[in-house]
């Protein structure tokens, strides 16, 4: 493929990253190296107070490919993704969390459960024997109560939405973020939600994670409002805000 249209875009949503970010950088340049893959990589800046802008353009000269979205303000990890999937111009667009939780070399496993599926998402809950680092109990306990109400209130047969390392074939899934209303960190069940919605075909691949203890996630806050955001997915459906098309 053309650098106009690389095989793979990778998109990372970056808050206040300026520390993470070149560990994180350092190790997608080295996989992209050995994978061969025409890729870009694309790290969208959550109107971060810190030097994350500078310090994602400093790997240009490593990742030439590599291009820094701003949102111009803070506008939450939701948006952040949705920014840069529309930015992306690869047939294939993986989004990642800054701090690699999942490995960015898990990827392959997305990328060919893509040959039949319109939607792969990396799952920390479907093997937990590849879990490194393990969350709280209480964050453990917290994320299966979440999973049930998601399960019940919008019919998802996942067992993990949450994982930050899901691939998209960006074409047919276009639709899912054109459509995303999810601005924060529940924006995952969403797009899951519409993929279903719109007859897209998701897959659930187990994935090799690591809890960062520096995760941007408020166990109160956060967590309260992605409780929130599953009922207003339901809210919107049955008002109609996710048209399928003609």
């Amino acid at each position: 493929m053309s650098a106009a249209s690389p095989e793979l875009s990778i998109i990372i949503p970056s808050y206040n990253e300026e520390l993470r970010l070149p560990a994180t950088l350092d190790r997608i340049a080295a996989y992209l190296e050995n994978d061969g893959r025409e890729a870009e990589v694309l790290v969208v800046d959550d109107g971060s107070n810190d030097r994350t802008a500078a310090v994602a353009e400093s790997f240009r000269t490593r990742i030439q490919s590599l291009r820094v979205v701003s949102n111009g303000v803070n506008r939450g990890k939701g948006y952040s993704v949705r920014h840069g999937m529309q930015e992306a111009r690869g047939r294939i667009a993986l989004f990642t969390d800054a701090d690699l939780s999942a490995p960015i070399e898990e990827a392959g496993k997305l990328i060919a459960a893509l040959e039949t599926h319109d939607v792969a998402i990396g799952s920390r809950a479907m093997d937990r024997s590849l879990i490194s680092v393990h969350e709280s109990l209480f964050r453990e306990f917290a994320g299966i109560i979440f999973n049930k109400i998601v399960r019940i209130i919008l019919w998802l047969p996942f067992v993990d939405t949450q994982c930050g390392f899901k691939a998209f074939r960006r074409e047919r899934c276009g639709i899912l973020f054109e459509q995303q209303r999810i601005e924060r960190f529940g924006f995952d069940p969403e797009l899951l939600y519409l993929a279903r919605h719109h007859g897209l075909r998701a897959v659930e691949i187990p994935v090799r994670w690591g809890h960062s203890p520096a995760t941007k996630v408020s166990m109160w806050r956060d967590s309260i409002q992605m409780f929130i955001d599953v009922f207003t997915i339901r809210w919107n459906a049955l008002r109609g805000r996710y048209p399928r098309k003609a």
